[in-house]
C-alpha cells in the first residue's frame, strides 16, 4: 500500500469499563488484551498504530515497539469522541482515512482491518466504511447484544438495531425459527472515517434513534451521512466482554500462535 492510500488505526482504550474494569490490562496468555490488540494492528497495512487512552497504567502496560500512545481525557462519553481528540491534534489531512479498531478485539485479524479501510479508500465519495457478516444462528439474530444491519443493493446501511432485522413477517412466529435467518447480517463494530467524518460526527448532537437503540453510528445516518458496508471476508473472532470471553481467548492462544 503506497502513501497515498495508506491508514492510520486508532484503538481507544477506557480503563473504567462497566463490567470489567481494567479490561484492556487483561492477561492474556502473558500480555495484556490491548498489546494484542495493538499487534495484530501493526500487522495490517496501516502506516501508523495509535492509542488512545485516558489511563497510565494501560501506557505503562505497552511493552510493544512502533505504537503511539496518546493520553486522552477521561469525560469522553464514546471510543469514538476519544478517537476524534487524537485525531483533532494530529497533522492529518482532512480526507485521510482513520481506523476505528476496538481495545476489546484481541484476535481481530489483520486482513480485516485492511479491507475496512480500502472500502472508504478506493472510493473517494465515501466517508464511513464497516463491515458484516451473515448470521447463521437464530440464536444470534434474536440477541441484542449482536447488532443487526440492513443494506440497500450499492452497499449503503439503511439501518442497525439490536432487534432481528429484517423481521420476515409471516415465519417467525413458527415453533422452529431455525433457517429463516438468511438474509439477516452481524454488524462488525470496525470503522473507517475520513477526518472529516469524524469532526462531523463529534459536533451533532446524540439522535433519538441513537438514544433508542445505543448504537452511536446511527448518528450519521440520522444527519444523512451514508454507511457503506460490505460481508466480511475473513473471520472475525469474538472480542472480550465478558470474564467468560476473555478465558476463551485464552484458550484460543494456547491451541494456536500468538
Amino acid at each position: 500500500m503506497n502513501e497515498s492510500t495508506s491508514f492510520t488505526v486508532v484503538i481507544p482504550a477506557r480503563y473504567g469499563s462497566t463490567r470489567l474494569p481494567g479490561k484492556p490490562l487483561i492477561d492474556l496468555c502473558g500480555k495484556p488484551m490491548i498489546q494484542r490488540v495493538a499487534e495484530q494492528a501493526l500487522k495490517s497495512d496501516a502506516k501508523r498504530v495509535v492509542i488512545a487512552t485516558d489511563d497510565q497504567r494501560i501506557a505503562d502496560a505497552l511493552e510493544i515497539a512502533d505504537v503511539e500512545v496518546v493520553m486522552t481525557h477521561r469525560e469522553h462519553v464514546s471510543g469514538t469522541d476519544r478517537i476524534w481528540e487524537v485525531v483533532e491534534n494530529s497533522d492529518l489531512a482532512s480526507d485521510d482515512t482513520i481506523v476505528n479498531v476496538q481495545g476489546d478485539e484481541p484476535l481481530i485479524p489483520p486482513a480485516v482491518i485492511n479491507q475496512v479501510a480500502e472500502l472508504v479508500i478506493r472510493d473517494t465519495i465515501r466517508d464511513v466504511g464497516t463491515l458484516c457478516e451473515r448470521i447463521r444462528d437464530t440464536t444470534v439474530a434474536f440477541n441484542p447484544n449482536a447488532v443487526k444491519v440492513v443494506f440497500d443493493t450499492l452497499g449503503r446501511a439503511l439501518y442497525f438495531s439490536r432487534a432481528p432485522i429484517p423481521w420476515e413477517r409471516d415465519r417467525f412466529g413458527e415453533s422452529k425459527p431455525e433457517g429463516l435467518v438468511h438474509s439477516c447480517f452481524r454488524h462488525i463494530g470496525i470503522y473507517a472515517y475520513r477526518k472529516q467524518a469524524l469532526k462531523q460526527f463529534v459536533n451533532w448532537e446524540v439522535g433519538e434513534l441513537e438514544k433508542l437503540e445505543s448504537l452511536e453510528q446511527l448518528r450519521f445516518l440520522e444527519n444523512g451521512v451514508a454507511i457503506h458496508i460490505e460481508e466480511v471476508q475473513a473471520t472475525v473472532p469474538a472480542g472480550v466482554d465478558t470474564v467468560a470471553d476473555a478465558e476463551a481467548v485464552r484458550e484460543f492462544l494456547r491451541d494456536g500462535p500468538g
